[in-house]
């Protein structure tokens, strides 16, 4: 019997470099030069050259007339947030994260998996003088974060998760059974992260709701008030989604 046909690799080299391009700047922040850019990801300038005009020409990358440097612009975030999931999210969600920090006085968070990994996506600071904020786009493992986990609870494939990621499943059996995860943050333990999920009609998570509560002497509410809150915003997210 014949072997079946293998499905053939298509390389792009122009669209290999662009992307090499976008991910270096994207990993290490500033700007760099066109030699900087060509040495950290194996090429020439020369081989470059026009891959930096094309971006810089769609707006994907900035360059600085006087040093030359090149940095990347928020074209690819503005294309990240147009998508409709993540556009109607936010809508929904920005308005309600704000009234939740203005009732409890700390800073909150939205997050979705991505890619098997956790994503900021919205993110609203603490009206007060203290607050722990997190970067809107910034990516996490699901294992040791509260967010991760709560998502993983929540998700379809979330053994399937659990297993890839060295998760204990019993612990996200424990999570969908008490509907929310409270815990030391596994970064800063100072913090105590409270995540609650976001549900569709069907029991799985959307996103993930996190305050990261900072107990001090000037606190306005405590860890058990912050959840009752969180859970209450996360339901009114989902509702006005009608998931």
């Amino acid at each position: 019997m014949a072997e079946p046909a293998q499905t053939p690799e298509y390389a792009v080299p122009a669209l290999d470099k662009a992307l090499d391009v976008l991910e270096l700047l994207a990993e290490r922040g500033g700007g760099l030069s066109q030699l900087d850019i060509a040495t950290a990801i194996d090429r020439s300038p020369g081989q470059i050259f026009r891959v930096l005009a094309t971006l810089e020409r769609r707006g994907y990358l900035l360059r600085d007339r006087r040093s030359g440097l090149y940095e990347l612009s928020l074209r690819l975030f503005d294309l990240a947030h147009r998508q409709e999931p993540l556009h109607a999210l936010e809508t929904a969600g920005l308005p309600v994260m704000r009234a939740l920090t203005e009732s409890v006085r700390q800073s909150c968070n939205l997050s979705v998996l991505d890619a098997e990994r956790v994503r900021v996506v919205a993110q609203v600071e603490s009206p007060a003088d203290f607050g722990f904020r997190v970067r809107v786009g910034a990516l996490f493992e699901i294992g040791p974060t509260a967010t991760g986990l709560v998502l993983a609870a929540f998700d379809p494939r979330g053994a399937e998760l659990a297993d890839r990621r060295g998760v204990d499943p019993a612990l996200l059996e424990r999570i969908r059974e008490a509907g929310h995860l409270v815990r030391a943050d596994a970064v800063q333990p100072s913090i105590t992260d409270v995540v609650v999920p976001v549900l569709r009609g069907d029991g799985t998570a959307l996103a993930a709701l996190t305050v990261p509560y900072v107990a001090t002497s000037l606190s306005a509410s405590g860890a058990d008030d912050v959840l009752a809150a969180a859970r209450a915003a996360a339901s009114e997210i989902a509702a006005d989604l009608v998931l």
